[in-house]
């Protein structure tokens, strides 16, 4: 399906977005779409190799694109009325073609076409200009949906295959080695391999995965807490370093563990007490989050949207009681939304310390829960949320001209 065709059914800013993009790209030989993702349950394991479940949603990166015949890469990024351009040889430098440093933004492109060379891939001279509908720092994957618009786009213009998980695994070295910031997989995972209308159950240790479909007439809902995440180094380090710490004793009873993964909660509740409290309580929130992304599955599989629902409830509690990484904000958003109608379940999403929560919700009585749970927040915090009606969507993708 072309540009003009896939989007005539979407809302007029869709139409408005496409219009100023080949504006800015008229020669444009197609439209790179990658979507942001929200995670529904597996928060802070997947750097203990645990699994995760996040979907793909319809917010995505917008890019459109066409080749030109020397090694220089152009671009415009409309949402920031900015422009930047670097060569493709010589990446490592970090510099525009006036050897001055890379804007923020442009290293995410410039990192993924870094990578992909590193790889072995072509990669051509672009003419570029995007725009993206994924709110910044709110802990959808705006860099990750950057990364793989990029991605594919290059496949396209190179004409090489790659699979969604290599260009996964090449966008996170792009975003690890190249921009500096130490994400784990599962953001590009979700932007590579989005299934509509499922969840993407995912074994960060395997890379194994596969949909799970979502409930019939559901829908996801995020509402931004209008707190920007907040998470410093030494507070996720923190965490981080209590588990690895969690390990080395458990390993004293448990010796083939390599991971908190690896601890049933039958087994953490016998040698709980053997950890000291913090690192007890870290590490009790990584064992049960992994038991509940596997009772999860069982749940979405038997069509049980309650206890999928339950279990959400249960992953916020932890992650603010066990992990203490919620807020104030977060916390309203969820008791507030665990109190109207329609809604199955809710939870923060992301690091924490800010951003959203995701709610999954009615389809039928989606209206009024957004309603009410603006209303609600604003009253109980003084602020505003911005809240999206979304879906999950298909992974990155080229829509041709």
């Amino acid at each position: 399906m072309g540009v003009t065709r896939a989007r005539e059914a979407s809302n007029p800013s869709d139409q408005m977005k496409t219009s100023n993009l080949l504006a800015a790209c008229p020669d444009a030989r197609g439209i790179a779409v990658a979507p942001g993702r929200v995670n529904l349950l597996g928060e802070h394991v997947d750097y203990n190799d645990g699994p995760v479940l996040p979907a793909a949603i319809d917010r995505s990166v917008q890019l459109a694109f066409t080749p030109r015949s020397d090694r220089r890469v152009r671009l415009r990024a409309l949402d920031l009325g900015e422009e930047a351009s670097f060569f493709l040889d010589g990446l490592e430098d970090k510099t525009d073609t006036d050897g001055q440093p890379l804007p923020a933004w442009a290293l995410y492109p410039a990192g993924v076409a870094w990578a992909l060379q590193g790889a072995g891939y072509t990669v051509a001279g672009m003419e570029g200009a995007f725009t993206s509908d994924i709110p910044i720092g709110a802990g959808l994957s705006s860099s990750a949906a950057l990364e793989l618009a990029f991605a594919v786009a290059w496949r396209e213009l190179g004409g090489w295959q790659a699979s969604p998980m290599e260009l996964a695994l090449l966008c996170q070295r792009a975003e690890n080695r190249y921009v500096g910031v130490n994400c784990g997989l599962m953001d590009q995972f979700a932007s590579a391999h989005g299934v509509e209308g499922h969840a993407l159950y995912f074994d960060t240790r395997t890379l194994e995965w596969r949909p799970i479909p979502l409930p019939k007439g559901t829908v996801i809902i995020i509402a931004d807490s209008g707190v920007r995440r907040s998470l410093s180094s030494s507070a996720y380090n923190e965490r981080r370093n209590a588990c690895e710490q969690a390990v080395k004793l458990l390993r004293r009873n448990l010796p083939t563990i390599r991971a908190l993964r690896d601890v049933t909660p039958e087994q953490f509740e016998a040698l709980a007490s053997t950890l000291p409290e913090v690192v007890r309580k870290r590490a009790r929130h990584v064992v049960e989050e992994c038991a509940r992304v596997e009772r999860a599955v069982v749940c979405l599989q038997a069509g049980d949207v309650a206890a999928f629902g339950q279990l959400m409830f249960a992953g916020h509690a932890s992650l603010r009681d066990l992990y203490e990484v919620s807020t104030p904000e977060l916390d309203a958003l969820v008791e507030i939304a665990g109190g109207l109608p329609g809604c199955h379940g809710a939870r923060l999403t992301g690091a924490g310390f800010g951003g959203c929560t995701v709610n999954l919700v009615a389809e039928e009585l989606a209206e009024n829960f957004i309603g009410k749970l603006k209303a609600g927040y604003r009253e109980a915090t003084g602020r505003e949320a911005q809240v999206y009606l979304c879906r999950a969507s298909r992974a990155a993708h080229v829509e041709p001209r």
